[in-house]
């Protein structure tokens, strides 16, 4: 499409970028009222208007792409992310500020983030320049779909992925980037009413050498069987432990975990294993510029359950308040929402919805 433009005008490609993305789109009366009860929102999927999709190969790199109506994607049964899972993911939520502005939280590390899982795992990076932008013209297309401050956020997730067929086990000839967006509601049921979890006694998340620091596709489907058996007995997720001592703390589900002990904050060390959160390192840079002494370490299990609060955090998440956490005989209470987390949580996401000064530059206007 780009392209097209290109030839007919004489127009840069920065000015024809500016085009897209700024002004914000202008809908009418009708098409600005999405068919959606904003106070029903629940963390699930809703078709929106507009995706994004390029092509990209290793001799030529990635295609200008183009935003299309939301639609299903032709892949070959032959797909190498069918066959081998050669694919990974990202998230990140574009949210309505009180005085009507949207806005995104860090999307520059989604981009580094997406980089070096695309280097673990043999597919061409998209520069984080086309990232970025790409996200802001997906979020500024779907703007209709932003729940009002409060109610919601838009979720986009860029996927990349080899698209080509591939019967031997090796990387794909072609990829393929999409961006799609939802609007959402609350992760977790409650919010920050605190939630309940159980240590797994028999699976782990990922092993050293492995792909858990990558957001791979791969990683998510094991996780279903455990987390779904301990929603069916009344638990909100699971707790992983490390795969080699069975001892220390890894990840809760797919969030990474925090625990408070005598006014310091742990959480666990990126190993490998570890997915590095966008909202870890945000809770902990901003727990460090609030006065907190923050401690990433080997979190031992035993001493989790002796600390004085603990909750997770992960982009659909954010913060979420850890009530109780069962390990084998033993069940421990940590009462109601902590004063640290509540802190951390109220001006975490007073930043990131516009609410509060955002002293970091964390957030981007789209």
């Amino acid at each position: 499409m780009l392209a097209a433009l290109l030839a007919q005008t004489r127009l840069s490609p920065e000015a024809l970028n500016a085009f897209f993305v700024r002004p914000p789109l202008m809908a009418s009366a009708e098409s600005s009222l999405p068919p959606i009860d904003w106070d029903a929102l629940t963390f699930s999927f809703t078709e929106t208007d507009r995706m994004f999709v390029a092509h990209g190969t290793w001799e030529d790199g990635w295609s200008e792409g183009e935003m299309m109506d939301f639609q299903p994607l032709t892949l070959t049964p032959a797909a190498c992310v069918l066959n081998y899972g050669q694919g990974l993911f990202e998230g990140m939520k574009a949210r309505m500020t009180p005085d009507g502005r949207i806005t995104l939280f860090r999307p520059e590390m989604n981009a580094r983030r997406a980089a070096d899982g695309s280097a673990r795992l043999v597919m061409p990076e998209v520069p984080e320049e086309m990232f970025v932008d790409v996200v802001r013209r997906v979020a500024t297309e779907n703007r209709r779909w932003v729940p009002p401050n409060g109610r919601g956020e838009l979720y986009i997730r860029p996927i990349i992925f080899g698209s080509s067929a591939r019967l031997g086990v090796a990387p794909a000839d072609e990829y393929m980037f999409v961006v799609f967006a939802v609007p959402v509601g609350p992760y977790f049921k409650g919010g920050m009413t605190p939630i309940s979890l159980r240590v797994s006694q028999e699976h782990h998340r990922a092993a050293p050498g492995g792909s858990g620091g990558v957001k791979a596709i791969g990683n998510y489907a094991p996780g279903m069987m455990p987390s779904k058996k301990a929603k069916s007995e009344g638990y909100s997720e699971i707790i992983y432990l490390d795969a080699v001592d069975h001892q220390y703390v890894e990840e809760v589900g797919a969030a990474n975990f925090f625990c408070v002990r005598d006014n310091v904050l742990y959480t666990p060390e990126l190993t490998g294993t570890i997915l590095p959160g966008i909202t870890r390192l945000s809770i902990i840079e901003l727990a460090r510029s609030m006065g907190l002494e923050v401690m990433e370490e080997r979190v031992d299990i035993d001493f989790a359950l002796e600390c004085d609060e603990a909750f997770c955090a992960g982009t659909a998440a954010v913060i979420s308040p850890i009530g109780s956490i069962e390990h084998g005989e033993k069940v421990v209470n940590y009462g109601d929402v902590g004063k640290i987390t509540l802190d951390l949580y109220s001006r975490l996401t007073g930043i990131m919805d516009g609410s509060s000064e955002d002293p970091f530059g964390w957030t981007l206007e789209i």
